[in-house]
């Protein structure tokens, strides 16, 4: 539902709107909210952070349009104006777009051409959202936060949803290729990184294609992080995936002949997520740290060349749909008592 603030001090403007757009009203495409001021707007919006567009006014008593557009550019960066004005107020709608109006409409007000400017409106906010969510799972930009970036890309906003740290309930992978040091020692630099690559390429496809995201390559093992809905499941299907799609992959190694496998550990829980690293080096990594992190690591570490394991707390969580078989007991590193583990199949 797109949720519309109306700041205007004329009443009758809430009564024509209720009734032009009573049937998207009914069908909850749009919801109106009316206020009376920029004052009133603002204390609106408290109530209903998540306001699509406002549509306001110039002249106002208490707090004006302008005013309120520019505390809107301060407060809710996501949130655009359309500004409603006669056509008296021309020099104002020009300060208007100057400061960040997204466009205008003049009364007496034409009702179609207002639908037809919020639905453009609306279209390029959902662009920002979208924009937005892609710079939060962006990688790359989570690693190296720099708060010029930051003010360039959107400002505040940005930086508290890029910056926020959380606890959250998640999957992390570790998949590591087997024994690709023996390639490392032996082939040309370019050789072993142009390789690497390629698997680092097979193996993010699988991972993106499951709705998880790459938190760091540590060497020749890539650290997946999985959320949302079950994170577990989707990232057992990722880790098959790639299983199966590395497998397939001919020797590409020159002299040495090296057909590839991955061993992965996979474990669930709650983790701390969060911007780690030096502010004053701007060498920030964004991502999950904790024990169940560690026992992902650690699993990985038990696993041999072309096996996914997992601990048995995720085995009870997913033995309806994926075939497992025990694997036994194993010392993980830090940990007082013996691991039972178990090995997912297909």
């Amino acid at each position: 539902m797109t949720k519309i603030l109306v700041a205007d001090d004329e009443a009758d403007l809430e009564v024509l709107i209720k009734q032009k757009f009573r049937q998207k009203i009914r069908e909850q495409q749009y919801e109106f909210i009316f206020a009376v001021n920029g004052n009133d707007a603002l204390d609106k919006m408290q109530l209903h952070p998540d306001i699509d567009i406002v549509l306001s006014d110039i002249n106002m008593p208490e707090m004006d349009g302008l005013t309120l557009l520019t505390r809107l550019g301060e407060t809710n960066p996501l949130t655009k104006m359309v500004m409603v004005s006669a056509y008296g107020d021309m020099d104002n709608i020009r300060v208007a777009m100057n400061r960040g109006a997204f466009d205008f409409i003049t009364k007496p007000v034409n009702f179609e051409d207002l639908e037809r400017t919020m639905e453009k409106t609306l279209k390029h906010v959902l662009q920002l959202r979208e924009t937005m969510k892609a710079i939060k799972e962006n990688n790359i930009l989570k690693m190296y936060v720099d708060e010029n970036v930051l003010n360039f890309m959107g400002g505040r906003e940005y930086e508290a949803s890029i910056m926020a740290n959380e606890t959250v309930v998640a999957t992390v992978a570790f998949i590591d290729i087997c024994s690709f040091t023996v390639i490392s020692e032996n082939e040309t630099p370019d050789t072993v990184v142009k390789l690497l690559n390629k698997y680092f390429d097979v193996i993010v496809k699988e991972i993106i294609a499951q709705g998880g995201y790459v938190d760091k390559f540590i060497g020749d093992a890539v650290m997946a992080v999985f959320r949302d809905d079950y994170h577990l499941d989707r990232a057992i299907d990722a880790c098959l995936a790639v299983r199966k799609m590395i497998e397939q992959l001919p020797n590409e190694s020159g002299d040495i002949f090296f057909l590839p496998k991955v061993s992965i550990g996979i474990n669930s829980g709650e983790m701390i997520s969060g911007n780690i690293g030096s502010a004053e080096l701007r060498r920030l990594d964004y991502t999950v740290i904790g024990d169940e992190v560690n026992v992902a690591e650690r699993l990985q570490s038990a696993a041999g060349p072309g096996q996914i394991i997992i601990n048995e707390v995720s085995f009870e969580k997913v033995k309806q749909s994926f075939n497992c078989r025990k694997v036994g007991e194993v010392t993980l590193k830090n940990k007082a008592n013996p691991m039972m583990t178990f090995e997912v199949m297909d």
